[in-house]
């Protein structure tokens, strides 16, 4: 089985018309402003998985910022869900600046997405009153016991649409305000990972973290995989895609060519995501 945690979908009034949803919506028009950005709906998502040989997607939308186009597009990904029980995998997502997060974090596990994400702060960084802002979503996300993802990137490097101002002491401070939340840190978490290697306090905050490979080969080296597994272990790892920014295949590529083994791939493509999802066992990657 392989499992893509990190893929977005788009209902079709929005693939076709976005620009009607730039105002008041500057992330979105900042990833999304360029045609050659890339908005797919359910329909193209499961044909694409049948291609590259993907059991499952978690598949989410965008982090809104007008309550509207969120509910709208969270009713969306549920509809999908529906359409496709045994391929997809939903995830309430919402700008969670935004009065109506908490209330919509709640609609949307009562109606049975399986966690919260990707959520993102593409203006501002994690800063306190992100954090601040955060608090109630985390509190009933450990009360249904679901994952939440977080969009970071590197705070180094060359710029590109969609990478925010965020620092790795602001990712630090996250996991250490809600250390008792299962957390997923989209697009390696910024490089945070590598403290690990810290002797003291990191490998105790990142216990219920987990790192996405989401754009991994835009970002990395393919070595990456080969030296997080070193450093944290493949059951850190999960497998997403960011589809349809990237295929499949060019993620399976690299790890194989970074020298991962079969179980290491296992647990990065299959074996966490089941784990984090509560899936139950099923069959390896092949």
């Amino acid at each position: 089985m392989i499992i893509d945690f990190h893929t977005h979908i788009f209902p079709q009034n929005i693939r076709q018309n976005r620009s009607a949803y730039f105002e008041n919506e500057p992330a979105f028009e900042l990833l999304y402003r360029s045609p050659k950005s890339k908005m797919v709906g359910a329909d193209v998502l499961v044909r694409t998985m049948d291609e590259q040989g993907v059991d499952k997607s978690v598949v989410f939308g965008f982090p809104w910022r007008t309550e509207k186009v969120f509910k709208t597009h969270n009713d969306y990904i549920m509809a999908a869900v529906e359409r496709y029980p045994d391929r997809l995998i939903g995830f309430g997502c919402f700008d969670p600046l935004q009065v109506g997060a908490a209330m919509e974090t709640e609609r949307c596990l009562e109606n049975g997405l399986a966690g919260i994400g990707e959520l993102g702060f593409y203006n501002s960084g994690i800063d306190a009153a992100c954090i601040e802002n955060l608090n109630a979503i985390m509190a009933i996300c450990r009360q249904h016991d679901v994952p939440v993802m977080i969009h970071t990137n590197e705070s180094v490097g060359h710029d590109y649409p969609g990478k925010t101002p965020v620092t790795l002491r602001q990712i630090d401070k996250l996991i250490q305000a809600f250390s008792e939340n299962t957390i997923v840190l989209a697009h390696w978490g910024g490089g945070l990972f590598f403290y690990a290697l810290l002797k003291k306090v990191m490998k105790d905050r990142l216990a219920r973290v987990y790192f996405d490979t989401a754009a991994s080969p835009f970002l990395y080296d393919s070595a990456i995989y080969r030296i997080a597994v070193d450093i944290i272990g493949p059951d850190k790892i999960v497998f997403g895609t960011d589809f349809p920014l990237l295929n499949p295949s060019r993620y399976f590529w690299e790890m194989e060519k970074a020298g991962l083994n079969r179980d290491e791939i296992n647990s990065i493509c299959c074996g966490n995501a089941r784990k984090l999802l509560k899936l139950g066992k099923g069959p390896d990657y092949s």
